[in-house]
């Protein structure tokens, strides 16, 4: 379909937002026009104001949440506080970053029918939409299935199809890849583009996923403190890498590559930030020469196995094979990065450490003790779990109950508690939060609460699912360093995540698991570099591991190499380095 983005669909003119009680701004004189047909990404650190930028257009805010509102927003020539949000909903299709506050139906397709019948959509043209929807998003032979039986990538991936059904004239989507693994965020950032394209969808999406907005969106939006700091396209934004790092947002690593040889005083005319352009870049600043010294794969000495599996296999109730006959150990003080994609099995194998599981065939170990002949509690003193959504594990009234809950259970004296409550709120930079209830605060600061409860309880193991969902970059490494100052400490820390790109800085071994099976388990540079592997679990490698094999394939030589400092580093003004 042929669009015109220079005729607006959306406009904001001085767009200012307070939300009830609060004491500044969330959107502060907010300007910006959205062409039809344009795919406008909204980029910035967390708190930026993109959610409540989000919200706006769709008349959630200030409809539902109150508050001062400041100006005036249009979309598809509706005033957003005239119009009630049941009739902005015909032109604006939503999602949420958290997709459990938007599932309310028994069955997938009984969830994306929902909005279609609200809208008075033929039944025949429903019946089309629903598979049509799932099949987008990968989610076929689901339809009759209850949304409860999803894991939370599968779930995300539902709200988009139920807004996609709609094919609305605006599309917001808000952090709506952040459960995904990253083949299955590329799927819906294709599909999302497609739709914009063919059919004129005009789409805002908010989120940190830097290389796949400068892959498709036309624009880039820079919100800081609730301001528009910037404007433009992807390739001139994500340039100014240096200037993106100082507000707090991550550029993509082709980006921070280029900026890093440039550094090194190679001259680079201008910073790629899509990895096809990187990778042609690279050949022509490569001149022939010797390859870098090969930095070697190798796996540190082992010690006891603290956590062991033997021939895992667990399946649930509706006859979902979860693990099948995983074998592996986990040894005292290691740090074990665990990938895969949704529904590999990541998150049930780590319950069953926690005997929050029990295996179905074959047996789970700790310190050499089966966990049948173990309980729960006697298993949490020594095993922390941080759960992929924290409100599952927040029940008290505010954020210092949370974090002394389990202490007084145990009957900890007065004075530790105290003190461990103390340490733990300090670390995860939550002393001026410890009096508000911990489901008021934005989902990565509840994240942080879990943390700090478990940390309280000083456990030997720490386990991490998807800790940095949600999280801008800054969160994200705030996070991942208190693991990596446990793990300084003796502790063992295993972390599951898509994102790969955090963790070269962090973790020692990598285990990936496809559909519940054991692919591999090696060393972080003989894993990332596994791309056939990786692939076969929806996982894709970093750009600058992408990039190290395109040097490798140039060069016909071994380049093990994790990170854009890395790749930069084979680089100096005399050319490619030996």
């Amino acid at each position: 379909m042929c669009v015109d983005s220079t005729v607006p669909l959306v406009t904001l003119d001085n767009v200012s937002y307070i939300y009830p009680r609060a004491e500044k701004p969330a959107l502060h004189d907010v300007t910006l026009t959205i062409g039809k047909g344009e795919f406008l990404g909204l980029i910035g650190p967390t708190g930026a104001g993109k959610t409540t930028f989000c919200l706006s257009l769709s008349g959630i805010v200030p409809q539902f949440y109150g508050g001062r509102f400041f100006g005036h927003i249009a979309v598809a020539g509706l005033d957003t506080l005239e119009h009630p949000v049941s009739r902005l909903a015909r032109h604006v299709g939503a999602v949420f970053e958290d997709p459990e506050t938007q599932i309310t139906a028994t069955s997938i397709e009984n969830e994306i029918a929902f909005a279609l019948e609200n809208l008075n959509v033929p039944r025949e043209e429903i019946l089309r939409r629903i598979p049509r929807a799932l099949e987008t998003v990968r989610l076929e032979g689901t339809a009759k299935k209850h949304p409860r039986e999803l894991s939370g990538g599968q779930k995300q991936r539902l709200a988009i199809a139920a807004a996609l059904a709609v094919q609305p004239d605006l599309l917001v989507l808000d952090e709506p890849t952040s459960q995904l693994d990253p083949v299955g965020a590329q799927e819906v950032f294709a599909t999302v583009r497609e739709l914009n394209k063919t059919l004129g969808i005009t789409v805002v999406m908010a989120g940190h996923a830097a290389e796949e907005l400068a892959e498709y969106a036309d624009r880039l939006a820079l919100l800081v403190d609730g301001a528009l700091v910037a404007v433009g396209a992807p390739a001139n934004l994500y340039a100014q890498v240096e200037c993106l790092e100082h507000w707090g947002v991550r550029p993509p690593q082709v980006a921070q590559t280029f900026a890093c040889i440039r550094q090194n005083g190679v001259p680079v005319p201008k910073i790629p930030v899509r990895l096809a352009e990187g990778i042609a870049a690279l050949k022509t600043i490569c001149s022939a020469g010797v390859s870098p010294a090969c930095i070697c794969a190798t796996r540190a000495g082992e010690t006891p196995a603290l956590l062991s599996t033997r021939n895992l296999t667990h399946v649930y109730g509706d006859g979902t094979v979860a693990l099948r006959d995983v074998s592996l150990d986990i040894h005292a003080g290691e740090y074990l990065l665990i990938v895969g994609q949704n529904g590999a099995g990541k998150s049930t194998l780590a319950k069953h450490f926690l005997r929050l599981l029990l295996p179905t065939s074959g047996a789970v170990y700790v310190d050499g003790a089966d966990t049948r002949d173990l309980t729960t509690s006697a298993l949490a003193r020594r095993i922390g779990y941080v759960a992929q959504n924290p409100d599952n594990q927040i029940f008290n009234a505010t954020v210092e109950d949370e974090v002394t809950f389990a202490l007084k259970n145990l009957a900890y004296p007065a004075e530790e508690i105290k003190a461990r409550t103390e340490e733990s709120l300090a670390a995860m930079g939550l002393l001026e939060y410890r009096a508000m209830h911990p489901l008021a605060l934005p989902k990565g600061d509840r994240a942080r609460v879990v943390i700090a409860a478990i940390l309280a309880m000083r456990p030997d193991v720490v386990i991490f699912d998807e800790p940095t969902t949600g999280q801008d970059y800054r969160g994200a490494r705030a996070i991942l360093d208190i693991g990596k100052q446990l793990h300084a400490v003796g502790k063992t820390i295993i972390v599951i995540t898509h994102h790969l790109y955090l963790m070269p800085d962090y973790a020692e071994r990598v285990v990936v698991l496809g559909k519940g099976a054991l692919l591999l388990d090696a060393p972080i540079r003989e894993a990332y570099h596994a791309v056939d592997v990786l692939a076969s679990t929806a996982i894709t490698p970093p750009q600058a591991v992408l990039l190290a094999r395109a040097l490798a394939e140039e060069h016909h030589a071994d380049f093990p190499l994790l990170t854009p400092e890395e790749v930069a580093a084979c680089f100096t003004v005399n050319g490619f380095k030996g």
